[in-house]
């Protein structure tokens, strides 16, 4: 168990009691002020004396995100009684990691736009943005050696090696319509789970607990991290371009199976089938259109099926938490997997 007190820095426990039906605003309330520091560090340590590193990092930084990684990590460490600069200086490593992901992702992916802007690649073209990549992943590792911590760097050099070697499975499976749940599951695991993992698992490190109240954080992230991907698979057949900052139908456009289409394939008809294959073949709706599929999801009933799929791990994350004392971080966090499961963007 956690044996560290949980404080905050006036030395007062904050007096936010949170139910099942709190909203994001208020878990990210417990950590607004540190985030506020996460970003500044995010924005210090992505100037380089290379002018299309610095712009790269300043236009990602302005287009924005849930910065929901940093939050993680902020809410493991207050919970485990840490209050210091090293858990804002590896708030802004993990976001410069995650950010290093998204650009790479967008080239492989040859994406146009991201959060509702042109990509990086649609605009400073795909070497630049591999390259500058590459520079924030050096960047955040060469932040983490400030903290002098050969633990710090095993995390995150396993979680560098995991979430490359999820790329490459990645492109492994790419319009391989056989795939199945497990090995969507392997992959969501190295590309996303794994990250959130990391998160609390280093918030744990900076609070000194014990070795069995790390790895009850680490499952917690891992169960987050899978809850969190379904419903983002999810979402691209049920949300929005204007919601969602990208077209609908991107995973499948790109030839991505995901789990609703895992759902799918087996339910369906062959001729119904071969419409999915099509769009694999012809790299987009072209002869088949998006609201064709989507037809196909929702009469199978697919769409529950996920996101019951996303609701057990949500349960599981829940349950990594128990035995951990009461206080507002933990509950914060209890609260996060419900809050991820209903989110509609």
């Amino acid at each position: 168990m956690i044996s560290a007190p949980v404080t905050i820095g006036s030395g007062e426990t904050p007096r936010l009691a949170f139910t099942k039906d709190q909203t994001g605003r208020e878990i990210y309330d417990l950590v607004r002020a540190d985030l506020a520091k996460v970003e500044d560090e995010f924005c210090q340590q992505s100037v380089s004396s290379v002018r299309p590193i610095t712009e790269i990092g300043q236009y990602l930084q302005v287009s924005g995100g849930k910065r929901l990684r940093p939050a993680l990590l902020l809410l493991s460490a207050k919970m485990c009684g840490y209050e210091g600069h090293s858990a804002i200086r590896l708030g802004a490593v993990m976001e410069l990691i995650h950010t290093a992901t998204l650009i790479h992702d967008d080239v492989i992916d040859e994406a146009e736009t991201r959060r509702g802007h042109p990509s990086t690649n649609s605009r400073w073209g795909n070497h630049t943005s591999v390259l500058a990549g590459d520079w924030l992943y050096m960047q955040a590792f060469n932040i983490a050696l400030a903290e002098r911590n050969f633990k710090i760097l095993d995390i995150l050099i396993g979680l560098t090696q995991v979430m490359v070697e999820g790329e490459l499975l990645q492109l492994s499976q790419l319009k391989r319509m056989e795939i199945g749940e497990d090995d969507y599951l392997e992959l969501v695991y190295r590309k996303t789970a794994c990250l959130f993992s990391a998160c609390l698992r280093l918030g744990a490190l900076l609070g000194k607990v014990s070795e069995e109240s790390e790895l009850k954080l680490a499952s917690y992230g891992t169960n987050l991290g899978l809850a969190f991907q379904v419903i983002d698979d999810l979402l691209d057949f049920t949300s929005s371009e204007e919601t969602l900052g990208k077209p609908i139908g991107s995973d499948l456009r790109e030839g991505k199976i995901t789990l609703p289409l895992i759902y799918l394939l087996p339910k369906c008809r062959p001729e119904e089938a071969q419409k999915i294959a099509r769009v694999l073949q012809e790299g987009g709706f072209h002869s088949i259109q998006f609201e064709e599929i989507l037809e196909l999801i929702e009469r199978y009933d697919i769409l529950q099926a996920a996101r019951r799929k996303a609701q057990y791990f949500a349960e599981l994350a829940g349950r990594s938490l128990d035995g951990i004392p009461e206080s507002p971080y933990r509950d914060a966090l209890r609260s996060l997997a419900d809050f991820i499961v209903e989110r509609q963007y």
